[in-house]
């Protein structure tokens, strides 16, 4: 893609400059361990929220505010559980300037060094001989968030307007919900976040290792459950075995008819509502930088269904899926239990995609579940039923904010990025374009390989630092788009 370059080169070389400030910052905010699920870490996570008000503060930024949302839900130990606040902060109200808003949070996942760490999870390690910073958060999305104030920093140390008017939105409840955001959007929709052109998240990361990628898709999730229950108690195999009708023997038949040992699911009229594939999509998936060895070493295993980059990336993210996910009542400790179980929950899940409708799907779940216990003729209860649903996202890669991203990008890494979709779902998404009416591109900033929920999670420093010129640099395109 050909394009005209900016003249940037100053800026890039200001972030080069502000480096060891800009490690030293997100060193800072991975020492506080504002882990959201630990009840006995809030005040950690609140404290969190109080170094971004003073950094933001520093950095002069106006009408910074820390929206309280009030009591945590049940369940929670402590009845009087404050929820975290979201801190919202503006950097230039020019009306002539286009506003963007850019979305983050600030807890991060639990981790204990005893889980396997290499070093202290919440004590920055900067692997210089690699050239990687480890620690709880630094990708997920510590590292992103510091991001955007090292955008300011480096615009100030020069002397340089921001060319859009910068509206922030950080939360401190994403891994644990994000209790409170959806409705605080819906709310400040026409307050806060009124003007709004167009919203940027760094919640995501890139496909590989190599290359840069920029999102235009994640599949949704409905999550589903089928009870099957027939005795009173659990009962000894060896005295009413053969007697009396089994739970598990009708959960088992009844979960095999759903999807077979190919990822076919099996309930008709579901492939039915998928979109059809176009050849304008079906040609972004060519020049992806991605092979069936990275999916193997990512699963440890040669077990794929598929044996082209193509046919693997489109079932994971443009068609849809169904896993099955466990069976709660069952035994399954070590040993043998000659228990039959009473009642039985079979957990299994779809991975939505353009154009399932969400409460379609659920119709033809619930009908194709009740049809095949029909067919088994037990005497044993049953039910199906929708645990959970979230929508699927995609948006339009050819819009203005991917074409700016993808300028950016060249500028930056000296390659047109890839245009990816995820498996994964991240709700937030579908909330921003829905209640502000705008587009929303996802911009990641670290790698495939970070670990965001796991041991050593890690975030290497050309990421880091080219990912704050690529931030910096998407607001200057975007701006002239």
């Amino acid at each position: 893609m050909s394009y005209e370059k900016l003249p940037l080169e100053e800026f890039y070389k200001t972030i080069d400059e502000l480096k060891p400030k800009f490690i030293e910052r997100l060193q800072k905010a991975i020492a506080i361990p504002s882990v959201s699920s630990d009840e006995t870490l809030r005040p950690k996570v609140v404290e969190m929220a109080h170094f971004l008000v003073d950094e933001l503060t520093t950095l002069g930024f106006q009408d910074i505010q820390l929206k309280d949302l009030g009591i945590q839900p049940p369940p929670v130990a402590d009845a009087n559980l404050k929820l975290p606040p979201i801190v919202l902060a503006r950097f230039g109200q020019d009306p002539k300037k286009k506003n963007v808003l850019v979305y983050g949070h600030y807890d991060v996942q639990p981790a204990l060094k005893e889980d396997g760490w290499a070093t202290e999870p919440f004590t920055m390690f900067h692997d210089k001989e690699n050239d990687i910073l480890f620690g709880r958060g630094s990708t997920d999305d510590k590292g992103p968030v510091m991001g955007w104030l090292n955008v300011v920093e480096a615009h100030n140390k020069l002397g340089w307007e921001l060319p859009v008017n910068l509206v922030c939105c950080f939360e401190g409840m994403e891994e644990s919900g994000s209790l409170g955001l959806d409705e605080l959007v819906a709310k400040e929709a026409q307050q806060y976040f009124k003007g709004v052109d167009q919203v940027t998240i760094s919640d995501n990361y890139w496909l590989g290792t190599t290359k840069p990628v920029l999102t235009y898709g994640l599949r949704g999730c409905n999550y589903y459950q089928i009870i099957v229950e027939g005795p009173g108690a659990d009962l000894h195999s060896g005295i009413f075995g053969g007697i009396i009708a089994e739970p598990m023997t009708d959960l088992v038949k009844l979960m095999s008819t759903l999807v077979d040992n190919k990822g076919k699911i099996l309930i008709d009229g579901v492939s039915d509502m998928v979109a059809p594939l176009t050849e304008k999509e079906d040609q972004l998936y060519d020049a992806i930088d991605f092979s069936v060895e990275e999916l193997n070493a990512a699963a440890g295993s040669k077990t794929s269904l598929h044996d082209n980059k193509k046919d693997i990336l489109k079932h994971r993210w443009r068609f849809p899926s169904l896993s099955l996910h466990g069976i709660e009542g069952a035994f399954s400790g070590a040993g043998a239990k000659t228990v039959i179980p009473a009642k039985v929950v079979g957990k299994f899940s779809i991975r939505t995609v353009p154009n399932i409708v969400s409460n379609t799907l659920d119709k033809l779940v619930i009908d194709h579940v009740t049809k095949e216990f029909a067919k088994l003729d037990s005497v044993n209860k049953f039910k199906v039923e929708l645990i959970h649903d979230g929508a699927y996202w995609v948006s339009d890669p050819f819009n203005e904010s991917f074409t700016a991203a993808s300028k950016a990008t060249q500028d930056v890494w000296n390659v047109v990025p890839d245009f990816t979709r995820e498996g994964g779902s991240i709700p937030i998404t579908l909330t921003f374009e829905k209640e502000l009416g705008v587009d929303v591109l996802l911009l990641p900033m670290g790698r495939g390989d970070d670990g965001a929920h796991s041991i050593n999670e890690k975030l290497d420093v050309p990421n880091y630092i080219n990912g704050c010129k690529t931030l910096g640099g998407y607001l200057h395109y975007y701006a002239k788009a």
